[in-house]
């Protein structure tokens, strides 16, 4: 059972770039990271869900897929 997720885990589990969940934190809009040892920080997956589950219902769906490759 995983307790903490990495700057990484936290932006992927999110669907989120690492940036974006930096610019959250500051904004002290999303949990603040939680100090594991003398240069390594972590979040409290509870806390991550926490906040997911608070996040309002989009009403914007997801775009199509056009099928087209890039070149």
């Amino acid at each position: 059972m995983k307790i903490c997720f990495s700057l990484k885990e936290v932006a992927e589990a999110l669907s989120l770039s690492p940036a974006t969940v930096q610019k959250l934190v500051r904004e002290k809009t999303f949990p603040e990271p939680r100090l594991l040892s003398g240069r390594r920080v972590g979040w409290l997956v509870h806390e991550v869900q926490a906040w997911a589950d608070t996040r309002p219902v989009a009403d914007l769906l997801p775009p199509e897929n056009t099928a087209a490759r890039r070149r």
